[in-house]
C-alpha cells in the first residue's frame, strides 16, 4: 500500500488486505513493528502514519467522500480514526491477506496492547483486538 495513494472506496479509506492499528505512543507503534517484522512480515508490508497525517488523510476524505460512503461501516471508522489521531494515537497499516498473517498480526497488536484494530476485508471490517466497539467514544478507546 502506497501512503500517498491509500486504496478507497466511494472516497472513504478502505485497505482491503490490510489491518489498520492504532497505538497511543510512537514507542509502542515501533515496538509493533519490530515485533512483526520478526513475524516475518516484511518491512514494506507495513505502513506508519503519524497524528497528523491520519487527521490530514480523514479530513480529505470526509471532503471528497461519496455520499455512498454513509451507508457502510468504513465513514464511521474514519471518523474515529481521526478522533484517536486528535488525541495523539499513531496508526500502523499491515498488509496480512492470508489467514496466517491475520493471525500473527491480531496476536501481535493484542500483545502489544493496540487501542483499536481492524481487518479489512472485501466485504466486511472485523475487530482484531478487545476494545470497545467502533462507535464508542473515542475517550473509550484510548486508554
Amino acid at each position: 500500500m502506497e501512503k500517498e495513494k491509500p486504496p478507497e472506496s466511494f472516497g472513504v479509506f478502505n485497505p482491503v488486505g490490510h489491518i489498520v492499528m492504532a497505538f497511543q505512543t510512537a514507542e509502542a507503534l515501533q515496538s509493533t513493528r519490530d515485533a512483526l517484522h520478526e513475524q516475518g512480515f516484511a518491512l514494506t508490508s507495513l505502513v506508519r502514519y503519524t497524528s497528523q497525517e491520519m487527521v490530514d488523510q480523514v479530513n480529505t476524505e470526509l471532503s471528497n467522500a461519496s455520499p455512498l460512503a454513509a451507508f457502510g461501516h468504513g465513514l464511521k471508522l474514519i471518523e474515529t480514526y481521526r478522533e484517536l489521531a486528535l488525541r495523539g494515537c499513531k496508526f500502523l497499516v499491515v498488509h496480512a491477506p492470508e489467514a496466517d498473517q491475520i493471525a500473527r498480526a491480531a496476536a501481535v497488536a493484542n500483545a502489544m496492547h493496540a487501542v483499536t484494530a481492524q481487518r479489512y476485508g472485501s466485504l466486511i471490517i472485523e475487530e482484531m483486538v478487545e476494545q470497545p466497539p467502533i462507535g464508542a467514544p473515542a475517550a473509550e478507546l484510548v486508554r
